[in-house]
This record gives C-alpha cells, sequence and structure tokens, in this order.
C-alpha cells in the first residue's frame, strides 16, 4: 500500500502517467528475469522460489492498474487520449499476466527438464521486456519520440516473429525426439505458453503502432 500511496502522490503533482507505466515495466523486466531464471534450472524447489517471485509482480501489477484507473478518471490530463492510456496500460497487465501464466505451466507440469528452446523462448520474452522499457520512455512525447516509437515497435515485432520460429521449430523437433507421450505434451503446452506471452508483448507495440497512426495525421 505504501508504493500505491506514493505514486498517488506522483499523480497529483504530475500530469503524466509515465511513473506508473515505469513501475508496470519494472514489474514485467522482473518477472520476465525470474522466468529466464527457472528455465536455467531444474530443481523443483527453485521453480517454486523463482514462481512465488512472478506470482508477486503479477499481484502488484494489478494493484498497480487499479490504482492507474482511479487516477486516469479523476485528475489526470495528459497530452494522450484516456482510451489510449488505458489501453496501453491493459495490454502491459496482460503481457504481466501471461507471464506469471508461463511460470504456473512449470510448476503445473513438472517436465523431466528444460529443453534450450524453452530457455531461448523466454529470453524472448525477457527481451521484449526490455524493448518495452524504452517504449514507455518514448511515451513521455509521442510526437517528439515519433521515430524512437516506431523503431521500438519493430523491434518488438521482429522479437515475437522470431519468437514464433523458435516455437514452431522446438514443437517439430520435440514431436520427433520425445518419445514419451506425457512428456511430449508437457513439453508442447509449456512451448505454447511461452509462445502466447511473446505474443502479449506484440500486441502493446501493436496497440501504439495504431496510435501513432492518429498522431501522423
Amino acid at each position: 500500500m505504501k508504493l500505491i500511496k506514493r505514486f498517488r502522490s506522483l499523480f497529483a503533482s504530475r500530469t503524466h502517467i509515465l511513473p506508473i507505466y515505469t513501475q508496470q515495466v519494472a514489474y514485467i523486466k522482473q518477472a520476465s528475469s525470474a522466468l529466464v531464471k527457472m528455465t536455467a534450472t531444474s530443481g523443483h524447489d527453485e521453480w517454486k522460489r523463482l514462481e512465488k517471485e512472478v506470482k508477486l509482480c503479477e499481484t502488484q501489477g494489478d494493484a498497480m492498474l487499479t490504482e492507474f484507473y482511479e487516477q486516469l478518471y479523476e485528475r489526470i490530463f495528459t497530452p494522450l487520449d484516456r482510451i489510449d492510456l488505458q489501453a496501453i496500460a491493459m495490454y502491459m497487465d496482460e503481457f504481466l499476466d501471461n507471464i506469471n501464466d508461463s511460470a504456473k505451466s512449470i510448476l503445473l507440469y513438472l517436465p523431466e527438464r528444460i529443453d534450450p528452446q524453452l530457455a531461448e523462448l523466454a529470453q524472448y520474452i525477457e527481451s521484449e521486456a526490455d524493448a518495452l522499457k524504452d517504449l514507455v520512455v518514448c511515451l513521455e512525447n509521442v510526437k517528439a519520440n515519433f521515430s524512437s516509437l516506431t523503431l521500438v515497435c519493430d523491434r518488438i515485432t521482429e522479437l515475437e516473429h522470431a519468437a514464433d520460429d523458435a516455437y514452431e521449430e522446438y514443437i517439430g523437433h520435440v514431436f520427433h525426439n520425445e518419445k514419451n507421450p506425457i512428456e511430449l505434451m508437457k513439453y508442447k503446452n509449456i512451448a505454447e505458453m511461452f509462445e502466447d506471452t511473446t505474443d502479449a508483448a506484440k500486441r502493446v507495440s501493436d496497440y501504439v503502432r495504431k496510435m501513432l497512426l492518429r498522431y501522423a495525421e
């Protein structure tokens, strides 16, 4: 609650929502880093510890989103449309939710191993989180940072496409090489959850890209 009160004071003194976006991205980055660490170990105790860290980030992100909605409709006046502000916050929260679901999928299925391809997908998720950090900074002044925002959106799209390729390659690999049907389904479902998470990050950039079209008019 102290964190929320601190952000409330920031909102009272400023007319921009950058602080709350910045904190959202901080939670996303922390959660994505914990997910990468989960794919770097096979220890169940470590999985549980890291999954709790991801869950805490997701819970704190939900609290931030609730505070955001309260402030958005009470006192915030910004150069951006309120619908745009809300949509960006919502899509970033969805990305964080998906990271949480990805971490939970490892504990749910308890695979015998974490293949390098799954670790690669987790790294794409973390790279998208890094790109979102750059995107949020540019939102301080959309018109002045128009070109930079476009480049960041392009970067996120490239990462998502690379993740799609890695996912498809992994699915082919695991169906060809995994002889245990139960383990096969575990790897398939975990990989699908990871790939869905990379898609969630792209939904943030896709919305920003559409928003930029209006500012270009």
